[in-house]
């Protein structure tokens, strides 16, 4: 699949990072999109550097109004975006017991309103052109909720239930969509976790299997492979297991 234009959100560092630089390498002239404008043009000269074409676009994807007017003007100003990937997210840890409602607002903001923003501020031109893609990153954890991650899993169930629905509307139509579902990469985010990652992903491979899968047209990508048959299966485990198999695992582990 050749991509002449993209939009990739999160584009400042880690897999969204990878992919825009891995876009460009290849050829697709690349609107990189993030908050952090300095790390952005950093990209943008890497990507010259190799022959590439990366502009930045500074954007906040948690101020969603904002966000889906931007994308809507720049597809219509450069012509039309052939692909859309919907990277940008965060996931801070947040326990039940310390929640409230001023810790989860952001993550809502930013990994669902942002991300469903993105896509739809695209997809009117796609429609009327008759083609494109539009993928978004949601998760493995969007297979069930785990401890200190309600929220987080939530979000990313939330965005792969609305691509699954979208994707089933345009079925008939050239417009592709992809839900990607990462399990752990190593990104400055994962740097930062304290928590076990089993099968981490180097960020080279992961950005691969993503251009992989979205050269198919694929409808779901997750990957680790090992991880997500292990989650795909987690979701036939009855609570009655679940749930203290998942809160025996995350309590702290005493010191001898």
């Amino acid at each position: 699949m050749s991509y002449q234009r993209a939009l990739v959100t999160g584009a400042s560092s880690g897999t969204g990072r990878g992919v825009a630089l891995a876009l460009a390498k290849r050829g697709t002239e690349v609107w990189a999109a993030a908050r952090r404008e300095e790390l952005l043009r950093e990209l943008c000269d890497e990507a010259a550097a190799a022959g590439g074409r990366v502009h930045a676009l500074t954007l906040d994807v948690g101020r969603a109004d904002e966000t889906a007017e931007r994308v809507e003007a720049l597809d219509r100003e450069i012509g039309g975006l052939d692909l859309v990937l919907a990277n940008a997210g965060i996931g801070p840890p947040i326990r039940a017991q310390s929640m409230t409602w001023q810790k989860v607002k952001p993550m809502l903001e930013v990994n669902v309103m942002g991300c469903i923003a993105t896509l739809t501020g695209a997809l009117p031109g796609m429609v009327d052109r008759g083609r494109g893609h539009l993928a978004a990153v949601s998760s493995i954890a969007a297979f069930r909720g785990m401890p200190t991650a309600a929220v987080y899993c939530a979000t990313k169930a939330a965005v792969s239930t609305f691509l699954e629905g979208i994707r089933i509307d345009l079925r008939d139509t050239a417009i592709a969509v992809t839900d990607i579902r990462p399990g752990f990469v190593k990104t400055p985010m994962t740097a930062t976790a304290k928590t076990a990652m089993p099968w981490l992903m180097e960020l080279d491979d992961a950005v691969a299997t993503i251009l992989r899968g979205l050269d198919r047209r694929e409808g779901l990508v997750a990957f680790p492979w090992q991880l997500a048959g292990l989650s795909s299966f987690g979701r036939a485990v009855p609570s009655t297991l679940f749930d203290p198999l998942m809160s025996r695992a995350s309590r702290p582990r005493r010191r001898a």
